[in-house]
Protein backbone atom coordinates (compact mmCIF):
# COMPACT_ATOMS: atom_id res chain seq x y z
CA UNK A 1 0.00 0.00 0.00
CA UNK A 2 1.21 3.20 -0.66
CA UNK A 3 2.54 5.44 2.32
CA UNK A 4 0.99 8.27 2.60
CA UNK A 5 3.65 11.06 2.38
CA UNK A 6 3.43 14.84 4.10
CA UNK A 7 6.25 17.24 3.04
CA UNK A 8 6.93 20.22 5.22
CA UNK A 9 9.41 22.96 4.90
CA UNK A 10 10.69 25.55 7.38
CA UNK A 11 13.86 28.31 7.41
CA UNK A 12 15.64 29.38 10.03
CA UNK A 13 15.99 32.37 12.32
CA UNK A 14 12.95 34.11 13.69
CA UNK A 15 12.88 35.24 17.56
CA UNK A 16 9.30 34.31 17.77
CA UNK A 17 8.68 30.76 16.63
CA UNK A 18 5.33 29.23 16.56
CA UNK A 19 5.67 25.21 17.24
CA UNK A 20 3.56 22.11 15.79
CA UNK A 21 4.01 18.96 16.82
CA UNK A 22 3.42 15.65 14.29
CA UNK A 23 3.58 12.12 15.15
CA UNK A 24 4.76 9.52 12.56
CA UNK A 25 3.85 6.06 12.66
CA UNK A 26 3.72 2.82 10.86
CA UNK A 27 0.87 0.54 11.08
CA UNK A 28 0.07 -3.38 10.60
CA UNK A 29 0.18 -3.02 7.09
CA UNK A 30 3.10 -1.36 6.51
CA UNK A 31 1.26 1.87 6.02
CA UNK A 32 3.66 4.94 7.04
CA UNK A 33 1.00 8.14 8.67
CA UNK A 34 1.69 11.61 10.30
CA UNK A 35 -1.11 13.30 12.55
CA UNK A 36 -0.94 15.87 15.14
CA UNK A 37 -2.92 13.72 17.21
CA UNK A 38 -0.33 11.65 19.27
CA UNK A 39 -0.01 8.44 18.93
CA UNK A 40 1.30 5.52 21.23
CA UNK A 41 5.04 4.62 20.28
CA UNK A 42 4.57 7.72 17.36
CA UNK A 43 7.96 9.29 16.50
CA UNK A 44 7.88 12.91 17.17
CA UNK A 45 8.35 15.56 14.84
CA UNK A 46 8.43 19.30 15.92
CA UNK A 47 7.79 21.81 13.06
CA UNK A 48 8.45 25.74 13.81
CA UNK A 49 7.33 28.57 11.80
CA UNK A 50 10.61 29.88 11.08
CA UNK A 51 10.58 31.17 7.35
CA UNK A 52 13.91 33.41 6.82
CA UNK A 53 17.28 32.36 6.94
CA UNK A 54 19.76 33.96 9.76
CA UNK A 55 21.65 37.13 7.55
CA UNK A 56 22.50 38.48 11.09
CA UNK A 57 26.38 38.78 9.76
CA UNK A 58 24.92 40.24 6.75
CA UNK A 59 22.81 42.83 8.39
CA UNK A 60 24.42 44.80 10.83
CA UNK A 61 26.25 47.95 12.82
CA UNK A 62 29.80 49.29 13.22
CA UNK A 63 30.59 52.29 15.21
CA UNK A 64 33.24 54.97 14.28
CA UNK A 65 34.42 57.08 17.04
CA UNK A 66 35.77 60.20 16.28
CA UNK A 67 36.68 63.94 17.29
CA UNK A 68 32.60 65.01 17.44
CA UNK A 69 31.17 61.86 19.15
CA UNK A 70 30.22 58.42 17.81
CA UNK A 71 28.63 57.29 14.52
CA UNK A 72 27.04 54.46 13.91
CA UNK A 73 26.72 52.66 10.31
CA UNK A 74 23.86 50.21 9.33
CA UNK A 75 25.44 47.64 6.63
CA UNK A 76 23.53 45.77 3.92
CA UNK A 77 25.66 43.45 2.37
CA UNK A 78 22.73 41.35 1.09
CA UNK A 79 21.67 41.63 -2.71
CA UNK A 80 17.72 42.80 -1.57
CA UNK A 81 16.74 45.98 0.20
CA UNK A 82 16.39 45.69 3.80
CA UNK A 83 14.32 47.67 6.22
CA UNK A 84 15.96 48.78 9.25
CA UNK A 85 14.99 49.48 12.76
CA UNK A 86 17.46 51.12 15.25
CA UNK A 87 16.55 51.87 18.87
CA UNK A 88 19.02 53.48 21.30
CA UNK A 89 18.67 52.60 24.51
CA UNK A 90 20.05 53.36 28.26
CA UNK A 91 21.93 56.42 27.21
CA UNK A 92 23.52 58.51 29.39
CA UNK A 93 25.36 61.96 29.57
CA UNK A 94 24.82 61.96 25.52
CA UNK A 95 23.38 64.16 23.07
CA UNK A 96 21.56 63.25 19.69
CA UNK A 97 19.38 60.38 21.39
CA UNK A 98 16.57 60.05 18.52
CA UNK A 99 13.10 60.26 20.73
CA UNK A 100 11.74 57.26 18.82
CA UNK A 101 13.65 54.61 16.84
CA UNK A 102 14.54 55.65 13.39
CA UNK A 103 13.62 53.11 10.43
CA UNK A 104 14.97 52.94 6.75
CA UNK A 105 15.66 50.94 3.29
CA UNK A 106 18.94 49.98 2.97
CA UNK A 107 19.21 48.99 -1.45
CA UNK A 108 21.27 46.07 -1.24
CA UNK A 109 25.20 46.50 -0.58
CA UNK A 110 24.99 49.26 0.76
CA UNK A 111 25.97 51.39 4.16
CA UNK A 112 24.61 54.09 5.45
CA UNK A 113 25.67 56.08 8.56
CA UNK A 114 22.57 56.58 10.57
CA UNK A 115 23.32 58.70 13.27
CA UNK A 116 25.90 60.51 15.07
CA UNK A 117 25.87 60.64 19.42
CA UNK A 118 27.45 63.39 21.11
CA UNK A 119 28.81 63.56 24.93
CA UNK A 120 27.32 66.04 26.76
CA UNK A 121 30.46 66.77 28.76
CA UNK A 122 28.42 65.54 31.96
CA UNK A 123 29.73 62.40 32.99
CA UNK A 124 30.76 58.92 31.37
CA UNK A 125 28.70 58.57 28.50
CA UNK A 126 27.05 55.24 27.79
CA UNK A 127 24.32 53.68 25.29
CA UNK A 128 23.33 50.85 23.93
CA UNK A 129 21.76 49.99 20.45
CA UNK A 130 19.08 47.68 19.21
CA UNK A 131 18.63 46.65 15.51
CA UNK A 132 15.67 45.19 13.99
CA UNK A 133 15.28 44.31 10.50
CA UNK A 134 13.22 42.86 7.68
CA UNK A 135 14.07 41.22 4.23
CA UNK A 136 12.71 43.55 1.54
CA UNK A 137 11.07 46.81 0.94
CA UNK A 138 7.70 47.38 2.51
CA UNK A 139 7.09 49.48 -0.31
CA UNK A 140 6.90 45.94 -2.88
CA UNK A 141 3.70 45.39 -4.55
CA UNK A 142 2.66 41.68 -6.20
CA UNK A 143 2.62 41.94 -9.38
CA UNK A 144 1.55 38.28 -10.41
CA UNK A 145 -1.40 36.98 -10.67
CA UNK A 146 -0.14 33.90 -11.37
CA UNK A 147 3.31 31.30 -11.44
CA UNK A 148 4.02 28.80 -14.00
CA UNK A 149 5.52 25.82 -12.33
CA UNK A 150 9.24 26.19 -10.90
CA UNK A 151 9.88 22.56 -12.28
CA UNK A 152 10.43 20.16 -15.06
CA UNK A 153 8.80 16.66 -15.30
CA UNK A 154 5.60 15.60 -13.07
CA UNK A 155 2.47 15.33 -12.73
CA UNK A 156 3.09 15.88 -9.13
CA UNK A 157 0.97 16.01 -5.90
CA UNK A 158 0.70 19.10 -3.65
CA UNK A 159 0.98 17.18 0.08
CA UNK A 160 0.24 20.51 1.95
CA UNK A 161 -0.83 23.62 0.64
CA UNK A 162 -1.57 27.30 2.45
CA UNK A 163 -2.66 26.77 6.15
CA UNK A 164 -1.80 23.04 6.24
CA UNK A 165 -1.78 21.54 9.80
CA UNK A 166 1.32 20.67 10.20
CA UNK A 167 3.84 23.12 9.61
CA UNK A 168 2.09 25.81 7.03
CA UNK A 169 0.16 27.50 10.40
CA UNK A 170 2.65 30.89 10.69
CA UNK A 171 3.00 34.03 9.00
CA UNK A 172 6.33 33.10 7.11
CA UNK A 173 5.03 30.29 6.01
CA UNK A 174 1.13 30.31 6.17
CA UNK A 175 0.49 30.61 2.24
CA UNK A 176 3.44 27.94 1.10
CA UNK A 177 3.08 25.12 -1.00
CA UNK A 178 4.62 21.74 -0.79
CA UNK A 179 4.90 19.73 -4.04
CA UNK A 180 5.89 15.77 -3.62
CA UNK A 181 8.44 14.99 -6.03
CA UNK A 182 11.47 12.58 -6.44
CA UNK A 183 15.17 13.69 -5.90
CA UNK A 184 16.38 15.17 -8.92
CA UNK A 185 13.78 17.05 -10.14
CA UNK A 186 15.10 20.34 -12.01
CA UNK A 187 13.81 23.29 -10.09
CA UNK A 188 13.28 26.04 -12.02
CA UNK A 189 12.91 30.41 -11.13
CA UNK A 190 9.21 31.05 -11.81
CA UNK A 191 9.73 34.47 -12.26
CA UNK A 192 12.86 36.55 -13.55
CA UNK A 193 14.80 38.45 -10.34
CA UNK A 194 18.42 37.85 -8.34
CA UNK A 195 19.58 35.57 -6.37
CA UNK A 196 19.82 36.67 -2.63
CA UNK A 197 20.91 34.06 -0.77
CA UNK A 198 21.66 30.32 -0.88
CA UNK A 199 22.75 27.41 0.81
CA UNK A 200 24.04 24.45 -1.37
CA UNK A 201 26.04 22.19 1.18
CA UNK A 202 23.74 20.40 3.56
CA UNK A 203 22.68 16.80 3.54
CA UNK A 204 20.18 15.21 5.55
CA UNK A 205 18.33 16.89 8.26
CA UNK A 206 21.52 19.02 9.20
CA UNK A 207 21.48 22.08 11.19
CA UNK A 208 19.24 24.10 8.62
CA UNK A 209 15.69 23.13 8.91
CA UNK A 210 15.28 24.55 5.33
CA UNK A 211 17.68 22.28 4.07
CA UNK A 212 19.54 23.66 0.91
CA UNK A 213 17.98 26.55 -0.80
CA UNK A 214 17.61 29.20 -3.03
CA UNK A 215 15.42 33.14 -2.90
CA UNK A 216 15.11 35.04 -5.90
CA UNK A 217 13.90 38.90 -5.33
CA UNK A 218 11.67 39.16 -8.17
CA UNK A 219 11.43 42.89 -10.28
CA UNK A 220 8.59 43.64 -7.86
CA UNK A 221 10.44 43.22 -4.47
CA UNK A 222 8.44 40.11 -3.65
CA UNK A 223 10.76 36.81 -3.03
CA UNK A 224 10.43 33.64 -4.22
CA UNK A 225 12.07 30.58 -1.93
CA UNK A 226 12.64 26.81 -2.87
CA UNK A 227 13.58 24.81 -0.28
CA UNK A 228 14.87 21.03 0.69
CA UNK A 229 16.97 21.05 -2.58
CA UNK A 230 19.46 18.15 -3.16
CA UNK A 231 22.93 18.63 -1.73
CA UNK A 232 25.02 20.12 -4.31
CA UNK A 233 23.04 20.75 -6.88
CA UNK A 234 22.23 24.69 -6.32
CA UNK A 235 23.40 26.00 -10.09
CA UNK A 236 23.17 30.01 -9.42
CA UNK A 237 25.25 32.31 -7.01
CA UNK A 238 24.19 35.01 -5.08
CA UNK A 239 23.96 38.27 -6.98
CA UNK A 240 23.42 36.19 -10.29
CA UNK A 241 20.39 37.45 -12.32
CA UNK A 242 17.79 34.96 -13.50
CA UNK A 243 15.20 34.50 -15.89
CA UNK A 244 11.83 32.48 -15.75
CA UNK A 245 12.40 29.02 -16.31
CA UNK A 246 16.07 29.37 -15.44
CA UNK A 247 17.63 26.03 -13.46
CA UNK A 248 18.28 26.97 -10.07
CA UNK A 249 18.74 23.45 -8.54
CA UNK A 250 17.54 19.83 -8.27
CA UNK A 251 14.97 18.85 -5.66
CA UNK A 252 15.98 17.20 -2.53
CA UNK A 253 14.94 16.03 0.88
CA UNK A 254 17.28 18.12 2.92
CA UNK A 255 16.47 19.73 6.20
CA UNK A 256 13.42 19.21 8.36
CA UNK A 257 11.42 17.49 5.41
CA UNK A 258 9.47 13.94 5.95
CA UNK A 259 9.83 13.00 2.28
CA UNK A 260 11.25 14.04 -1.06
CA UNK A 261 9.63 17.60 -2.20
CA UNK A 262 9.63 20.87 -3.20
CA UNK A 263 8.44 23.92 -0.61
CA UNK A 264 7.90 26.55 -2.56
CA UNK A 265 6.86 30.18 -0.79
CA UNK A 266 6.49 33.58 -1.96
CA UNK A 267 6.92 36.24 1.05
CA UNK A 268 7.47 40.45 1.54
CA UNK A 269 7.92 42.40 4.34
CA UNK A 270 4.73 43.49 6.15
CA UNK A 271 5.70 45.45 8.95
CA UNK A 272 9.21 44.83 9.86
CA UNK A 273 8.70 40.99 9.12
CA UNK A 274 9.17 39.00 6.27
CA UNK A 275 6.14 36.80 5.71
CA UNK A 276 4.76 34.68 3.11
CA UNK A 277 1.88 36.09 1.03
CA UNK A 278 -0.84 33.91 -1.22
CA UNK A 279 -0.11 32.80 -4.80
CA UNK A 280 -1.43 30.54 -7.44
CA UNK A 281 0.11 28.42 -9.92
CA UNK A 282 -0.99 28.93 -13.53
CA UNK A 283 -1.88 25.48 -14.18
CA UNK A 284 -3.38 22.47 -11.92
CA UNK A 285 -0.72 20.50 -9.77
CA UNK A 286 -2.90 18.70 -7.40
CA UNK A 287 -3.13 15.38 -9.31
CA UNK A 288 -1.85 11.53 -8.21
CA UNK A 289 1.64 11.34 -8.61
CA UNK A 290 3.33 9.66 -11.56
CA UNK A 291 6.79 9.93 -11.30
CA UNK A 292 7.33 7.40 -14.53
CA UNK A 293 5.63 11.12 -16.53
CA UNK A 294 8.73 12.97 -17.85
CA UNK A 295 9.25 16.06 -19.92
CA UNK A 296 7.50 19.33 -19.54
CA UNK A 297 4.01 19.57 -18.84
Amino acid sequence: MRAFLLASALLLASPALIASTIYKYTDANGVVTYTDRKVLGAKVIVFQDAMVENTDAQVYVTTRKHAGGETLIVHNDLYAPVEIELKIEAARNMRGVPAKPIRWVLSPRQNMRLLTLVPDGQGDSTYRYKLRYALGDPRARHAASQYPLPWRGGPFRITQGPGGKYSHTGAKGRYAIDIAMPVGTPILASRPGVVVKTENQQSGRGNNPSGNFVRVLHDDGTMGVYLHLKQGSVAVREGQRVEAGSMLALSGNTGNSTGPHLHFVVQQNVGLDTVSIPFEFAQPVDRLPNFAVGGDR
